[in-house]
């Protein structure tokens, strides 16, 4: 499998409109709530879950969780079906009220739509002590999903490349990182890597670190209430300045058009680049990549955002996609006995190195740097998501989206006109008319 997930990008306003307007959600009550089942043995029914992890649906690996969960609820029948397309394919099946009885909340859906389409899970109150992330899909008191895991954010390096570089501490500083990433390059040959051509790399594990900077639960959520989102000190202006100086400056790959994501796994275990922005989720990847390579998973490391807050580094926690039970779906109790399984007591998590949705589960071994280094993990909020991506959607930047941060690198490497300074300058203008738009 090639990205991880899709998580968290608004598809266009006319898709969700399309969505939110589909026959499916219309007729079904939001009080048909898929409560956790009180006796395992008097549960039972075929269930169909999809899936955008087509690779563990191919390679038997869901059929064994399947046969884990029957032990423990023996007259439920689990049907898996891998979709590549995911969120494209669901969209069109959300039309009808045949969209399975467990599916990850496409990003297509409006949050105000989810009573429409989803069956709600519990009262957001008592179930936010119990799981992270409930507030992504919190509507009216309510939660309508469990997140399928959730992923820290920070860069993936190959450590034994940056110590035979002879940097062995982690920068704390935009500046510092560009001179150790000069450092690199002299020494050992070695670049960061945009994956500019795949698009996606430049898309969450940017926008998904607002929050690492500042430190600040509330970073994402205050960019409704901003008119210069990318001003002198701001979370995106330090973030996105980062990976304007990283290319004008020539530390990066030669030419952004020719990268390629399944192969910057290999290039970055064999030590040919040096880092990547990402999400914890791609750790594991490195790691399997650098074990078919025939070289050592354990030089594969996870570094914070090079800004510090107080003498310390910080790492914003979100959520991936968020499993929910189909208000249409006519065995509630064996959907939702899936998702508690699943989140419990499958050991899935800890197999893709990633961030239980259980508060009382600790972190993965994949992070056990940040453990070790008191990396101050930053849960964050997201109850004005959709303030935020209203305004987006009117200003036409995309967040979301790759196009903004493909331009932002083509002008720091002359391939378009501009500075820094004057497409900060638009962005900033572009984001204050649209809150304006929008009533913010």
């Amino acid at each position: 499998m090639g990205k991880k997930t899709l998580s968290a990008a608004l598809l266009s306003t006319t898709a969700m409109l399309a969505v939110a307007g589909c026959g499916g959600g219309g007729t079904a009550g939001s009080d048909e709530t898929a409560a956790p089942p009180l006796n395992p043995k008097s549960v039972s029914g075929t269930i169909k879950v999809l899936t955008n992890r087509t690779d563990l649906v191919q390679d038997g690996t869901m059929k064994k969780y399947a046969a884990a969960f029957n032990k423990e609820y023996p007259k439920v029948k689990v049907q898996f079906e891998g979709i590549t397309d995911y969120e494209g394919e669901v969209k069109i099946r959300m039309n009808t009220d045949k969209y399975g009885d467990v599916l990850l909340i496409p990003a297509a859906v409006a949050k105000g739509d989810y009573p429409k389409f989803f069956a709600p899970l519990g009262d957001t109150g008592s179930m936010k002590d119990k799981y992270r992330f409930t507030d992504k899909t919190d509507v009216n008191g309510k939660t309508y999903g469990i997140a399928n895991f959730g992923t820290a954010n920070g860069i993936v390096y190959n450590k034994a490349l940056w110590k035979k570089a002879g940097i062995t501490k982690w920068p704390t500083s935009p500046q510092e990182f560009l001179a150790d990433l000069k450092t690199v390059k002299d020494r050992t040959g070695a670049t960061y890597y945009t994956n500019f051509k795949d698009g996606w790399p430049l898309v969450s594990p940017f926008t998904n670190s607002v929050g690492s900077v500042s430190c600040d639960t509330k970073a994402s959520d205050n960019l409704a209430n901003m008119d210069a989102p990318w001003g002198n000190g701001t979370d995106l202006n330090v973030i996105d300045g980062l990976l304007y100086n990283i290319v004008h400056d020539k530390l990066s790959e030669k030419d952004p058009s020719t990268t390629n994501w399944e192969n910057s796994k290999t290039l970055l275990a064999k030590g040919k680049i040096s880092s990547m922005v990402l999400g914890s989720w791609s750790i594991t990847q490195m790691q399997d990549a650098a074990k078919k390579a025939g070289q050592n998973p354990d030089d594969i490391g996870f570094m914070p955002f090079p800004v510090q807050k107080g003498g310390k580094f910080c790492s914003t926690l979100l959520s991936d996609y968020q499993q929910a039970v189909n208000i249409h779906s006519s065995h509630k109790a064996a959907a939702r006995a899936w998702i508690d399984w699943f989140t419990e007591k499958s050991g899935f998590s800890d197999s893709q190195g990633v961030v239980s949705a259980l508060r009382s589960a600790p972190m993965p071994a994949t992070l056990k740097e940040y453990v070790d280094n008191d990396v101050t993990m930053v849960e964050r909020s997201e109850a004005d998501t959709a303030q935020v991506n209203a305004i987006d959607n009117a200003s036409e930047i995309g967040l979301n989206k790759q196009d903004y941060r493909q331009k932002l690198i083509d002008i720091a490497r002359g391939a378009q006109k501009g500075s820094l300074k004057d497409y900060f300058a638009d962005l900033n203008k572009r984001w204050a008319e649209a809150r304006q738009t929008v009533g913010s």
